[in-house]
């Protein structure tokens, strides 16, 4: 059966569509996937997993030996300075204290009464020594008394001076003397030492543990607490060390801890470790806290996103659009689409990080660019291929911030 010669030319004219299409297709080469370069704020970070540090341990031990009394504070309790931690039983230093107050009092209360009592003497003795002297050299002038009474009489006022000027000393040395501040030390001592035996908070900060209970003995030396001192806190990142030339003190970081990941809080870099660990190839970064957050906890994990790099506008090219770019290179070479021919076109590059660059010279914004990494060595076209790009969305760069130690770029 022969088709009507109408339907022969439809036929005929679809083929010849089909086949001019294909010749088209040709002519303008094939549909590679691709990207279109874009500009816009720019972000730099790194990304690393730590922990918190306390910037203060403080390991409280025994001053003196005795038996544990009390110990009033619990792991995980809050103290301020002065709060009493334990108290201690010490029985001989009690009666040291008490041996040198009773000597200080005698001193005070009977010795001290006495020698003043003899200094009054003394001097009364002093004072008629010379009534008698002065008048017996009155009669011995009027040829009264003999002259050896007048020598007798002078003899007696000098003894009578040796011996109120000897009880004036006694006072004196009684009497905020040497041997009252001799006695004054001795408590003192033994006050001071007695007091080691409630031993207090040095300052504020938190319990972490206790290592003694009522009824153990101790002697100097023995841990009974540790405590995290209040103080603006530090993370600790361990960081790949290539990415170690991007970091600086004082770089603004965020932190989200693993416990509260509602919570994120803000820190700082502070200090980079001067050395790298051989062991794991990475360079310990400090992050501090300030001001403190309230709901960490020592040795607990935390993610840090650093912002080691910033543009206000740049122009950014997913990684994959890059051919040649070694790791730690600001050099590439990206394919791009000029006049619907593609092009081998050098590049530089700036910021750098798992999915997205900065170029800053070879490419301008609103260009098409081959995601070469999306193809195989020998489906790679030519330079001066005909090709057409079809349009692949730019990787999420929040995706590259789950990445453990690696620095993304993202666009804000």
């Amino acid at each position: 059966m022969r088709l009507p010669k109408k339907w022969m030319l439809v036929a005929f004219g679809l083929v010849a569509l089909v086949l001019l299409a294909w010749m088209l297709g040709r002519l303008r080469g094939p549909v590679l996937p691709g990207y279109e370069v874009v500009a816009g704020p720019l972000v730099q970070n790194v990304v690393g997993t730590g922990r918190v540090l306390s910037p203060s341990r403080v390991q409280v031990r025994a001053e003196i030996s005795g038996l544990v009394l009390e110990r009033p504070v619990m792991d995980g309790d809050r103290v301020e300075a002065g709060d009493v931690l334990v108290v201690l039983r010490a029985e001989d230093l009690e009666a040291r204290r008490d041996e040198a107050r009773a000597a200080l009092m005698a001193l005070r209360e009977a010795e001290l009464p006495d020698a003043r009592a003899r200094l009054r003497q003394a001097q009364a003795d002093l004072d008629q020594a010379q009534r008698t002297h002065a008048r017996r050299r009155e009669l011995a002038g009027q040829q009264l008394v003999a002259r050896e009474s007048v020598e007798q009489a002078a003899q007696a006022e000098v003894a009578a001076r040796a011996a109120a000027e000897q009880a004036r000393l006694a006072v004196e040395a009684l009497a905020g003397g040497a041997r009252e501040a001799q006695l004054r030390e001795r408590l003192e001592a033994a006050e001071a030492e007695l007091a080691r035996a409630v031993v207090r908070a040095a300052g504020a900060g938190i319990v972490l543990s206790r290592h003694v209970e009522p009824g153990s003995t101790v002697v100097p030396g023995d841990l009974l607490l540790e405590i995290a001192a209040d103080a603006p806190g530090e993370i600790l990142v361990p960081l790949d060390e290539k990415n170690l030339g991007r970091l600086e003190p004082g770089q603004q970081a965020v932190c989200i801890a693993d416990a509260f990941p509602d919570r994120p809080f803000p820190a700082t870099v502070h200090h980079i470790a001067p050395g790298i660990d051989p062991a794991r190839g990475t360079v310990d970064v400090r992050l501090l806290l300030d001001p403190e957050v309230d709901f960490l906890r020592q040795d607990m994990t935390v993610t840090a996103t650093i912002r080691t790099g910033q543009r206000e506008r740049a122009l950014v090219v997913p990684n994959d659009a890059l051919l040649d770019a070694a790791p730690g290179s600001q050099r590439a070479q990206a394919l791009v689409l000029r006049g619907g021919r593609l092009e081998r076109v050098p590049v530089q590059l700036g910021l750098r990080g798992l999915a997205m660059s900065e170029v800053l010279e070879g490419l301008e914004e609103g260009e098409q660019v081959v995601a070469a990494g999306a193809l195989d060595a020998g489906d790679l076209p030519g330079d001066g291929s005909r090709a057409r790009i079809r349009g692949e969305p730019l990787p999420d760069a929040g995706a590259d911030r789950a990445t453990r130690g690696e620095m993304p770029v993202q666009l804000d």
